[in-house]
């Protein structure tokens, strides 16, 4: 069916992509008679579904559309929580019972192993949370030219949805940012316009301690904050101070940079401290504004204790960490073994394993900031064989060359903790040559109302 507005047709939702999505096909005829494919995905639909929808240029080979109705409705579909659903893109699958939700993420860790030739039904069903909502312990909100705060709409980075709520962020988190928001209001103050590069307010970050209660908060401006704003910072403060007394860490981090990015050229201090404490399996953390702490506190200390019981590590061992950080699960697997390598390119995480290690008595660990590859080398001219090694790397994947070095190395068990099904994958394929055998996958779900999930995986050396 057509109308001015583009073409209309019902289809079924085949599957989810990669981001969550519904996909759908269509055949249509082009202006020759030839049939020709487009493919469609469609947000906020799920498997199985039948959809009217209305596409626009629908002679091209793919297009994203919104459902104009549900035909055929999932048995698993409910009602969104949240206000913003429809529009923001943090939350993509609250229109779908959480049972559902994890049922999913445990076929897309199966799918993605068994395209690598591994046996889907070496992966365990996946963890989830009594109480899905409420989770995160850091959120980053964005100003609009206009001043108000909030959060990216769905595919438009251009466009900011004001902030009614957030249902996923701790509700004290929530509280302070509406705080700054209406602070940023009454003293008038823009926000950051990505196309002219002009406006003061870029990003507030909001983090805060499950276990400490400590928060932190940091507003990322184009300005220093004592040349024109002395009273309006001063106002900051006070509101802060007397409202959210656990706030520990209130920051002003100029950025002028044109990158569209939470990092700072400079840290002002207006009260506190430039970190705030947490804590996890009984070791204390120092977190400053740009330290990767996982996001999800109470999934967090399950995949911890799953690491350590897979990884099973002993008084007589050493073991490396890949991608360290700043020491999760360094210093956990530090007071169960000899000696543990922690290794990190990013100089400033390596500095807070130091100190966090410091912090808790641990004087059996030595970090090094460098490149996954060559600090394998550098460690193992000085450590020896270790007996263990854990990686936790970025959703890229740790790569082909790492992995290989890896298994160059024969470390008895590997513990490989994954945020990306997919890398995950393709990287633990690169062992299979190298004599290792895949053992367990436990996916556990730190991102519910989302379609990410994080992995936690044993492999065990039998020999080539």
């Amino acid at each position: 069916m057509k109308d001015i507005m583009g073409e209309t047709w019902e289809v079924e939702i085949r599957q989810l992509d990669g981001k969550g999505s519904g996909q759908a096909v269509v055949w249509r005829e082009n202006e020759h008679g030839n049939k020709k494919k487009l493919k469609l995905t469609i947000p906020r639909t799920l498997p199985g579904e039948k959809v009217r929808v209305t596409v626009d240029q629908p002679h091209r080979r793919r297009r994203k559309a919104i459902p104009d109705e549900i035909i055929q409705v999932h048995p698993e579909r409910i009602e969104p929580a949240c206000p913003h659903f429809d529009r923001c893109g943090g939350c993509v699958w609250q229109h779908w019972q959480y049972t559902g939700q994890l049922t999913q993420k445990t076929n897309n860790v199966k799918q993605a192993l068994e395209a690598q030739g591994f046996d889907p039904s070496l992966v365990r069903d996946a963890i989830g949370m009594e109480e899905p909502w409420r989770y995160r312990n850091k959120m980053e909100f964005t100003f609009s030219p206009d001043g108000d705060l909030g959060l990216h709409e769905q595919g438009n980075f251009r466009k900011i949805i004001s902030l009614e709520t957030c249902l996923i962020a701790g509700k004290e988190m929530v509280e302070a940012t509406m705080e700054v928001a209406e602070w940023a209001k009454e003293h008038q103050l823009k926000g950051y316009d990505k196309d002219a590069h002009e406006g003061l307010l870029r990003h507030l970050m909001v983090r805060q301690s499950y276990a400490t209660g400590e928060m932190m908060l940091a507003l990322f401006a184009t300005e220093d904050p004592f040349l024109h704003l002395e009273q309006a910072v001063k106002d900051l403060v006070a509101r802060i101070e007397q409202k959210f007394p656990q706030v520990k860490s209130l920051l002003w981090m100029e950025n002028t940079d044109w990158a569209d990015r939470t990092q700072s050229e400079k840290t002002h201090i207006l009260t506190g401290r430039d970190f705030i404490y947490d804590e996890m399996l009984g070791y204390r953390y120092r977190l400053w504004f740009d330290t990767f702490f996982q996001t999800n506190p109470i999934q967090a200390q399950k995949l911890v204790e799953l690491a350590l019981e897979m990884g099973q590590p002993k008084p007589t061992e050493k073991m490396i960490d890949l991608f360290c950080g700043v020491g999760t699960f360094s210093l956990p697997f530090a007071s169960r073994v000899e000696k543990l390598a922690g290794i990190e390119i990013v100089e400033t995480s390596i500095q807070s394993a130091k100190r966090n290690a410091e912090d808790n008595g641990i004087s059996n660990t030595y970090f090094l900031a460098k490149d996954a590859r060559k600090g394998i080398d550098q460690v193992l001219e000085s450590f020896g064989r270790p007996e263990l090694l854990l990686l936790d790397p970025p959703r890229s994947g740790a790569g082909g060359k790492v992995m290989r070095r890896i298994g160059r190395s024969q470390p008895e068990r590997i513990v490989y903790v994954s945020c990306n099904p997919d890398t995950f994958a393709t990287d633990i394929k690169e062992l299979v040559p190298f004599g290792y055998k895949l053992e367990t996958v436990q996916p556990v779900d730190l991102f519910p109302q989302t379609y990410h999930v994080e992995c936690c995986a044993l492999l065990t050396y039998t020999g080539v």
